[in-house]
């Protein structure tokens, strides 16, 4: 069934004009006595409702997944919504109704509404920032205000990519309570997230891990527990490293082989049969008609897929962590410095596609061309 939702969903202002919004949300939250009936909710409702954190590209269409599938097997689940921009939460609620207008869903104006309304809360957040103020100040708080008996039915998972240390750090303080929590970053993109087919690398305890499996089998395919907490983050960031080096040098290789008068269809078919075949090729090369059979984002404009600026994010986080233990990435320095590159001399890629790093290096190319 169609689920008539934009190819990218209604939000403002942007995701990194929204990152200010986050900002100065998370320093408004206060702890204050929530009424549960605002939400239409009790505490004895709780067990059935499901709370999603953070509706940007990837929690939006997460979400969806999540709620339809979940109200396809449970017509009296509840759901609740919750964004540091109102608007986002307002147009997410309003197209999901729209599709099921049986379901029964709430907004939540700050954290403390959503964990107060669920025993399942969902987390899709910028970055550590966010994550260590949205937890801290709002979710850890309410389940220590909680009846131990509700507080230990909780299930926390956090899909955001942040730094390791901050993540185990915060499911310290959750655990604490009572409650369990993963981390539960994802692989496949906003595609992969469109399509449920995301894979879902989940640090945590076996145990945890175990409740958390069935409610990320409706966003994803691939449910892999990597480890203890934080463990799920270690194996995305080390994945995240190689995939922004893979993405620089298939830019690199395709606009050579073009400069050297190869067809760029045919060299991404030599690469994508060869020993250089790699998803950054195969599925998200950057050249325009390159893959007959796909449509990758460089075919709009670089629209709609992983931003440069969350790549240039990931790429810091395994420098840091790197740094940190003494592990040697020279590759990854160097992919941090393009990506910021980018941003700097092209502002506008920020947002676009991280695979416009070839639209950056042709520019470059064209400045150093030597003249007759």
């Amino acid at each position: 069934m169609s689920r008539g939702l934009p190819d990218t969903p209604p939000q403002a202002p942007s995701r990194y004009k929204g990152r200010r919004v986050w900002a100065l949300w998370l320093r408004s939250m206060k702890p204050s006595s929530v009424r549960m009936n605002s939400l239409g909710r009790t505490i004895s409702q709780r067990s059935k409702s499901t709370s999603f954190i953070g509706l940007g590209r990837m929690g939006h269409e997460m979400a969806f997944n999540l709620f339809s599938k979940r109200f396809a097997q449970e017509s009296d689940a509840h759901f609740v919504v919750c964004d540091a921009i109102p608007d986002s939460a307002h147009a997410f609620r309003n197209h999901f109704l729209a599709q099921f207008p049986g379901a029964r869903m709430a907004i939540a104006t700050n954290p403390e509404e959503a964990a107060l309304a669920s025993k399942t809360i969902i987390t899709m957040l910028p970055s550590s920032p966010q994550v260590k103020t949205v937890y801290s100040e709002g979710i850890i708080p309410t389940l220590r205000r909680l009846p131990s008996d509700v507080a230990a039915q909780t299930l926390c998972i956090d899909s955001t990519t942040l730094d390791v240390t901050v993540a185990r750090a915060v499911a310290g303080e959750v655990i604490e309570t009572g409650a369990q929590m993963v981390d539960a970053p994802v692989s496949g993109g906003v595609t992969g997230a469109k399509a449920g087919t995301l894979s879902f690398l989940v640090g945590g305890t076996l145990t945890s891990f175990q409740s958390s499996s069935p409610l990320l089998t409706f966003m994803g395919q691939r449910i892999i527990h990597c480890g203890p907490s934080g463990a799920g983050l270690a194996a995305k960031i080390c994945n995240n490293l190689v995939l922004g080096v893979e993405q620089i040098v298939v830019a690199e290789a395709m606009l050579l082989g073009q400069k050297l008068g190869l067809n760029p269809t045919v060299l991404a078919g030599v690469i994508n049969s060869s020993t250089g075949a790699c998803w950054s090729s195969s599925v998200n090369n950057p050249v325009p008609l390159a893959l007959a059979d796909k449509a990758p984002p460089c075919e709009r404009d670089y629209e709609g897929g992983f931003a440069t600026a969350l790549m240039l994010k990931d790429m810091g986080l395994a420098t840091n962590i790197a740094s940190e233990s003494g592990s040697p990435v020279p590759l990854a320095q160097a992919a941090e410095d393009i990506y910021a590159q980018v941003i700097e001399h092209q502002p506008d890629l920020a947002r676009k596609d991280f695979s416009s790093v070839y639209r950056y290096f042709a520019t470059q190319g064209d400045k150093r061309k030597p003249t007759a």
